[in-house]
């Protein structure tokens, strides 16, 4: 395996508004290559979108970032290329039915294919085995997994792995690409305090070989650069700018009075209403009855 120099990972205003508001936003950061960094708060604080957004998996809407010299949004493609994803549940998430041998060999065959240079796929058969054996091996060094450890050995089934296990094997097929940046959801999730310590100390080992480590917890070591998420609340109504704000227009029971006028302006709309009504009323009576003569006189005749 490769030894890559880690990406430094910037961020300014970073933020990414979905349908139902803020995932997060306001993330700032300047972490050098080689950092620890954690990202850390409660389940649904945005977390998980803050990852995927750094990592190029998901479009911010508000700031920007620059992950190993490429721009967010931007080059997002670009950041996809240099930045491989650990343990995220339900979109990296390994295969329960396959042995941990064969979800191996399956992840060196995805880097051949889609990550390894096109003159790596015309050398021999013989020499492109030994070469991704090799590079599997030392992926399982640096993941701290020991197969021979595991109660089948190479045949033991994913489903049978432990937590901490799970995350060392899904630590070894990301470095399988030699990444700059390693990003893992949930790292202490179902951990016991030992195995925590256990797999603070594998990222750490992995930072120190120069790749950027990102990691979602909930409690973030000491040692680490740490970004905090917040639980969300409901999003205030936003104020409406100066040009969207229909004018003022003075009606005329706002307007000053002028000196005795309001006596006036009561006394008329009084009269005028009172007036009115008796008029109409009485023209109305006047009308009907009338009419009522008319038709009599059309009966008679």
């Amino acid at each position: 395996m490769d030894s890559p120099h880690g990406a430094a990972v910037k961020a300014e205003d970073f933020g990414l508004k979905g349908p139902r508001g803020w995932a997060f936003q306001g993330v700032g950061i300047d972490a050098a290559p080689g950092s620890l960094i954690a990202v850390e708060g409660p389940s649904g604080s945005g977390r998980t979108c803050l990852l995927l957004a750094l990592t190029g998996r998901m479009k911010p809407t508000r700031g920007h970032a620059e992950v190993g010299g490429h721009h967010l949004p931007k080059r997002m493609t670009a950041v996809r290329r240099i930045a491989a994803l650990g343990p995220v549940s339900g979109v990296n998430d390994l295969d329960q039915a396959l042995t941990v041998a064969e979800q191996l060999r399956e992840g060196a065959l995805l880097q051949r294919h889609y990550g390894a240079p096109v003159r790596a796929m015309l050398r021999p058969r013989a020499e492109r085995r030994a070469a991704a054996e090799a590079r599997i091996a030392a992926a399982l060094e640096a993941a701290g997994l020991d197969l021979a450890a595991l109660p089948k050995g190479e045949r033991t089934s994913v489903r049978d792995l432990e937590r901490l296990e799970a995350v060392r094997l899904s630590v070894a097929i990301a470095l399988l690409g030699s990444p700059a940046l390693l990003a893992l959801d949930d790292l202490d999730l179902k951990l016991s305090d030992t195995e925590r310590v256990e797999a603070w100390d594998l990222l750490r080992s992995v930072a120190a070989r120069g790749i950027t480590v990102l990691a979602v917890c909930s409690e973030a070591p000491a040692d680490a650069i740490v970004l905090r998420t917040s639980p969300k609340e409901p999003d205030a109504p936003e104020a409406p700018d100066a040009s969207d704000t229909p004018a003022v227009v003075e009606s005329d029971a706002d307007a000053e009075p002028d000196e005795g006028s309001g006596t006036d302006t009561k006394t008329d709309t009084k009269t005028d209403t009172k007036t009115d009504t008796k008029t109409d009323t009485k023209t109305e009576n006047d009308d009907t009855k009338g009419a009522d003569d008319a038709l009599a006189e059309a009966g008679r005749a």
